[in-house]
C-alpha cells in the first residue's frame, strides 16, 4: 500500500452517537447498484481484471498446510491462463492484491511470494470470534508481524458494540494498531453480528478513530457476511471520516462474494460512493477465494466465446 497511514485520533463520540441509519433507505440505494448500470464487453473485462488486482486471495481452513498455501500463492502470482492475458491484450500478468492466511502460515506464504511484490495479510486476534484475552490477541499480532505479515486483519469484540462500550472498543483497537507496527491494519467488524446498521456506522467510526487503515465487513464465518447495504453504510462512514480528517480509509468486503457479477457490483459501489481512487488495491480489497474462479471463467468467455470446464482453470 502506498497511501499515507491513518494516524488515528482521540475517541470523539459526537461524530456518530446521534447518527441513525435508515435500513430501508440503505437497502433501496444498494438495490440500484447492480441494475442502474450495465457493464458489457470490453468494459466488463476491464472491471473484472481490476477485481483480480483488488482481491485478497484467501485460505482460512483448519486443514491449511504450507503446500496448500504455496499453491494459493502460485495462483496469486498467475491468476489467469496465458492465452487469456494475451487475448485481453494485457502488457503483463495481473496479480492479486494480497494473500490472506492464518498466522502460522505467514512464513510459508512469504517464501512462496518472494520477489513477487504481493503482500501477505494475516488474520489475528483470535479470529474469527475474537473471544481471547487481550494479551493473547496482541501476542498473535506480534507473532504474525515477526514472521513477515505486511497486513493484519484484526477482529473486534462485538460485545463492546452491542453494549455501546465505545471507550472499551476504541482502547482495544488502538492497542492492536500499536502492536501492528508498520503492518497495515484492517479492522473486521463482523457486521452480521452487530444487529443494526446504526451499530455498523458507529463501529466503523470508532475503528477509524482508533487508527484502522481499512474497515472490513466480515470474517466470512458469520451466518450473514458482506452485503451491499452494510457495505454502503461502512463506505459512507469512511467518506464522513475522510471529509473531517482528510485521511483516506480503505474498505474490504469479505464473505459470500463469489461471482463476477458480485465483483462488478461492489466496484460500482466504490466508484459511485467514494470515487476512482477506491478502485485500486491501496484502498479497496475483496476478501474472496471462489470469486476468482468465476472471474477467470467470464474472462475466458470474453476472449474465446465459450466457457471452459472448471478443471481447465488452475485451482486456487
Amino acid at each position: 500500500m502506498t497511501h499515507p497511514r491513518n494516524p488515528g485520533m482521540p475517541l470523539t463520540t459526537d461524530w456518530f452517537d446521534r447518527v441513525q441509519v435508515n435500513r430501508p433507505a440503505a437497502e433501496r440505494r444498494a438495490a440500484t447498484l447492480a441494475t442502474r448500470r450495465s457493464v458489457k464487453k470490453e468494459h466488463q473485462a476491464a472491471w473484472l481484471v481490476n477485481a483480480i488486482q483488488c482481491t485478497d486471495l484467501t485460505t482460512l481452513a483448519g486443514d491449511d498446510t504450507p503446500d496448500r498455501v504455496a499453491r494459493l500463492c502460485a495462483k496469486a502470482r498467475r491468476p489467469l491462463a496465458d492465452h487469456i492475458v494475451e487475448g485481453l491484450g494485457l502488457a503483463r500478468m495481473p496479480v492479486t492484491g494480497a494473500v490472506c492466511v492464518y498466522p502460522t502460515m505467514v512464513a510459508p506464504a512469504k517464501r512462496a511470494l518472494s520477489n513477487s511484490g504481493i503482500p501477505v495479510a494475516s488474520v489475528a486476534t483470535g479470529f474469527p470470534a475474537g473471544l481471547m484475552p487481550i494479551n493473547l490477541r496482541l501476542a498473535e499480532i506480534l507473532y504474525a508481524v515477526e514472521h513477515g505479515a505486511d497486513e493484519i486483519d484484526i477482529v473486534i469484540t462485538r460485545e463492546h458494540v452491542l453494549r455501546g462500550e465505545w471507550t472499551a472498543l476504541y482502547d482495544e483497537i488502538a492497542a492492536m494498531r500499536e502492536a501492528c507496527g508498520e503492518a497495515h491494519m484492517k479492522a473486521i467488524l463482523a457486521t452480521g453480528e452487530l444487529v443494526t446498521l446504526t451499530n455498523v456506522y458507529a463501529a466503523s467510526m470508532v475503528a477509524m478513530q482508533a487508527g484502522a487503515d481499512f474497515i472490513k465487513t466480515s470474517t466470512g464465518k458469520e451466518s450473514v457476511n458482506a452485503t451491499l447495504p452494510v457495505s454502503l453504510t461502512m463506505v459512507r462512514a469512511a467518506r464522513d471520516y475522510g471529509d473531517r480528517t482528510g485521511v483516506k480509509i480503505g474498505f474490504k468486503p469479505a464473505g459470500g462474494i463469489k461471482t463476477a457479477k458480485d465483483a462488478i457490483s461492489w466496484q460500482i459501489l466504490m466508484k459511485e460512493e467514494m470515487g476512482r481512487d477506491w478502485l485500486r488495491p491501496d484502498l479497496f480489497r475483496f476478501g474472496a477465494s471462489s470469486m476468482l474462479a468465476d472471474v477467470e471463467r467470464q474472462l475466458e468467455h470474453h476472449v474465446t466465446g465459450r466457457y471452459a470446464a472448471s478443471h481447465r482453470h488452475a485451482i486456487a
